[in-house]
Formats: structure tokens, sequence, C-alpha cells
């Protein structure tokens, strides 16, 4: 049982980084064995096309930001805090968000004409509207509900969009200048 475990965790850290490290283009069977050190027999065992292997990389981004997003609201003071760290854990402000983000734009634009896979992205992406949501209903109790929800959509393009630029141009997206426009997007919606 250790070493499936093990193996499934080498294969899912190769799918992962050749995803985040050689993008889309180049994630194929062949290279996340050479990633993961071990036959493409192995690699097509646990994922038997590149749909599979882009499944798997989109399920293990919504798994690690899920993660993330849940600790950062158990430990926030206020709902305030909370959707400020929870929108801020979306920016590439280091190596491990920057690769998600290049993750979250290569699976993207893989599911634009796959049914499946733009499925999956949608069901994902409807998890973080209702967190974004949920927090600005405790933010702003007295909003209408098609405020919240354009407000909520407006702060969840500009993180995403803002982590698609930094993380591939980190030099003029750097962390303090991604914060400042999360904190002004913040401050023009009266949050």
């Amino acid at each position: 049982m250790a070493r499936t475990a093990d193996r499934t965790a080498r294969l899912s850290r190769a799918v992962w980084d050749v995803l985040a490290h050689q993008g889309i283009e180049r994630l194929t069977i062949r290279a996340v064995a050479a990633a993961a050190g071990c036959t493409t027999g192995l690699v097509m065992h646990a994922y038997p096309n590149r749909q599979a292997l882009l499944r798997h990389a989109r399920q293990l981004l919504h798994g690690r930001t899920r993660e993330r997003v849940e600790a950062i609201e158990a430990e926030a003071a206020d709902a305030g805090t909370a959707l400020r760290a929870v929108l801020a854990q979306g920016l590439a402000l280091d190596d491990e968000t920057a690769a998600e983000s290049i993750v979250w734009v290569g699976f993207l634009a893989a599911a634009v004409g796959d049914e499946r896979l733009m499925s999956l992205h949608h069901a994902n992406n409807r998890v973080w509207r209702e967190r974004v949501g949920r927090l600005l209903e405790a933010v702003a109790p007295d909003w209408p509900a098609e405020r919240v929800t354009a407000t909520a959509f407006a702060l969840m393009a500009m993180t995403e969009g803002a982590a698609a630029l930094a993380s591939t141009d980190p030099d003029a997206y750097p962390p303090a200048t991604q914060l400042a426009m999360l904190d002004t997007t913040l401050a023009a919606f009266g949050l």
C-alpha cells in the first residue's frame, strides 16, 4: 500500500511539474514519465491519456487551493480579513502560487472545446465563486444579492487576471504591486 501511495504521489508531482514548468503543450505521457523517473506504461496505468493528465492537474490545483483557503478562513479574525486573505492567496505572490496560476491558465486553455474538461472547470470555479460570495455576504450583509454577485465576479476576475499576468511577467507585477491592486479594488468597492 505504501508503495502505491508513494508512486501516486510521485506521478502527481510529475504531472504538476511538467504542466507548471514546461507548459501545457509539453504535458504528455512521455514527459510525465521522464519527470517521474518511470516508464510510460506506469504513467498510462494511472492516466491513460492526456485528458486524464489534465483532469488530474486541475483536481490537484483545486485540492491545494481549497486546503489553503479553508485554513485561511479558519485563522482569520473576521470576514473582512478572511476575504482579503482568501483573494490574496489566489495571486502569484511566490513560486508556488505562480505555478498554480500557470497550471490554471493551461487547464483553462485546454478546456476550450473539451466538454469534460470545461465541466470540471465550471464545477471548481463554482466552488470558488460560492466561497467569495459567502465571504462578501458576511462583510456586507446589507448588500442586495445582485451587488454581492457582481462584486464577487469582479474581485475574482481581478485576482485571477493579476495572477496570470504576474506568473508570466513577475518583474512587472511583483507581489507588492499585486497586493496594492487587490487593496485598491477592495477599497473601490468599499470593502
